[in-house]
């Protein structure tokens, strides 16, 4: 088949081992990203699969309307960015594997390190030491501290699992299901929700963006956490409701946010508000960039492609589409 791979914006994938899987395969990489969809379906018009690169561009009605040839649309994860309706529509399948075997370590690992960097003042003493004023202020101590954990996944018990090693107190917040699991799992879950903000030095966000999560993280929660508390999202921009995070860092509650996500990315603008406000940290999206995560979710990825060329697709969306 021809294999269109987009927004492999550091050429990584092809000499990672899981890019053998595409061997046989007419495989096209695209290392840049074409926001303008005429372009983009331009570059696209022989392609019979389609690879996505998380959610680096989101496909509409309008760009499979101009893609006749395309079969199969591969990726990893939930799909806020693919229209669904319009993939059957147009006799396309998507293939995603939502359900694969362990933790993103990569992720949880960029959370403890934002959460480091933002309790010691990391970003500000680099700057400070290097421009010769040497320290530039007093940080605070983990150990004994409290990290208020929101969902109860893979990821977020992974996070657990570094806190407890730093003496942290950990807590937790989710669904009502996901609160019984952790409670079943001897776990601590706060007894609200509003003493799961009020009462925790750290918030993380570790939840799946879906209909029912988008915006689930409120104003009215942000406003009662402490002026010395920071909210971390290495999860979902989308997450937080609009707005909300800007106007809650100008109100000094909490009094600092570290995140790696932002409701429009690529974030390339230097003088937006949010990522310009003097109590945010920020990385741009490299939660689920190491080498070794990419040879992980590209495997599942690929295999996806292989199983649909041998006529017995896997990870089916919208399965109606290859029973028809």
């Amino acid at each position: 088949m021809k294999v269109h791979i987009l927004d492999d914006w550091f050429d990584t994938l092809q000499g990672l081992p899981c890019f053998r899987l595409l061997d046989g395969h007419e495989v096209t990489v695209w290392t840049d990203h074409e926001a303008d969809e005429a372009a983009l379906a331009a570059r696209l018009q022989d392609a019979d699969a389609l690879v996505l690169f998380r959610e680096r561009t989101n496909v509409t009605r309008g760009l499979l309307e101009r893609l006749p040839n395309l079969r199969l649309i591969s990726q990893r994860g939930v799909w806020p960015h693919v229209d669904v309706e319009a993939c059957t529509d147009h006799g396309v399948l998507l293939c995603s594997n939502t359900g694969a075997d362990g933790a993103n370590y990569a992720a949880a690992e960029l959370t403890f390190a934002l959460i480091l960097a933002a309790m010691r003042q990391l970003p500000q003493q680099m700057a400070s030491a290097k421009a010769g004023r040497w320290q530039m202020g007093v940080g605070r101590t983990l150990r004994g501290r409290t990290v208020g954990l929101y969902g109860y996944g893979r990821i977020g018990r992974v996070v657990a699992d570094y806190a407890r090693a730093f003496g942290m107190n950990v807590v937790w917040w989710a669904s009502e299901a996901g609160r019984e699991s952790a409670r079943a799992a001897g776990e601590h879950v706060a007894e609200s929700r509003e003493a799961f903000f009020a009462n925790s030095d750290v918030v993380s966000l570790h939840l799946r963006l879906t209909s029912e999560t988008r915006g689930i993280v409120t104003s009215d929660d942000l406003a009662v956490m402490s002026p010395r508390a920071v909210l971390v999202n290495t999860s979902r921009a989308g997450l937080i409701a609009p707005g909300a995070l800007l106007n809650a860092l100008n109100a000094g509650r909490p009094g600092m946010a570290a995140i790696d996500v932002f409701d429009k990315e690529p974030m390339i603008d230097p003088k937006d508000p949010l990522l310009t406000h003097p109590n945010l940290f920020a990385t741009p999206h490299i939660g689920f960039v190491t080498e070794d995560e990419f040879d992980k979710q590209f495997a599942d990825i690929f295999d996806q492609v292989n199983a649909f060329a041998e006529g017995h697709p896997i990870h089916m969306v919208n399965a109606v589409v290859h029973h028809q």
